[in-house]
């Protein structure tokens, strides 16, 4: 299992592909639903990834995830602006991959 999907665990949450939809130009890697305690991974990015590349989506993606629930628990403080919480997710999902 990986550190992610355990951490997710830990925290209550489920994980899950499911078809987010189109986006058109960008694309909907993952989402957190707090009332369902889930986090759900795109099924339509993961159709085009193998091996590694999976693994790391997947990864990425869930620790990205996480960092919203923190946000919602209050374990982070949340920034007021929507760019800034997305980057500050993508930083911590990254940290998390290079740090375990």
């Amino acid at each position: 299992m990986s550190a992610a999907r355990a951490l997710a665990r830990r925290y209550g949450l489920r994980v899950r592909f499911a078809d987010l939809g189109d986006w058109a130009a960008s694309q909907l890697r993952s989402e957190y639903d707090a009332r369902a305690r889930e986090i759900r991974l795109n099924r339509r990015v993961a159709a085009g990834l193998r091996g590694r590349q999976l693994r790391r989506f997947v990864e990425f993606a869930i620790a990205h995830e996480l960092y919203h629930h923190r946000q919602w628990i209050g374990d982070v403080a949340p920034s007021k602006r929507k760019g800034q919480r997305e980057a500050a997710a993508d930083a911590f999902a990254r940290d998390r991959l290079r740090n375990g």
